[in-house]
């Protein structure tokens, strides 16, 4: 996969989705659901029900891009419940390698003020 930039913002949809929709489809379903902006460049990360797929959403500037990835067992996911929640650069990183994302902190880190 290509990585995410700087500062772009992942969120991951808590419950599965159906595997059937396509690009259309998902950034409807940010917007509608989430009520979110599928074209602010962040990325949406979801799963199929059995665990093993997932799809990532993003705009690039040029057009919505689908990402699809299938492993051999599962994915670690969140418990299921309503909604979308954060993830940082790397929990997405460990996520995609089939580990388990929530041993990773979400560290929160101070944007400097001023050089120097």
């Amino acid at each position: 996969m290509i990585g995410p930039r700087a500062g772009l913002s992942i969120w991951i949809a808590t419950q599965p989705v159906d595997f059937r929709r396509g690009m259309d489809s998902l950034a409807m379903l940010v917007s509608e659901a989430f009520g979110a902006d599928p074209f602010d460049g962040g990325l949406w990360v979801f799963r199929s029900k059995r665990r093993d797929r997932v799809k990532i959403l993003t705009w690039d500037g040029s057009g919505l891009v689908l990402y699809y990835k299938r492993i051999e067992g599962q994915f670690s996911w969140p418990p299921i419940k309503e909604g979308v929640m954060p993830l940082s650069h790397a929990q997405l990183s460990v996520l995609l390698d089939g580990s388990d994302w929530k041993r990773v902190p979400m560290r929160a880190v101070d944007q400097p003020t001023r050089a120097g």
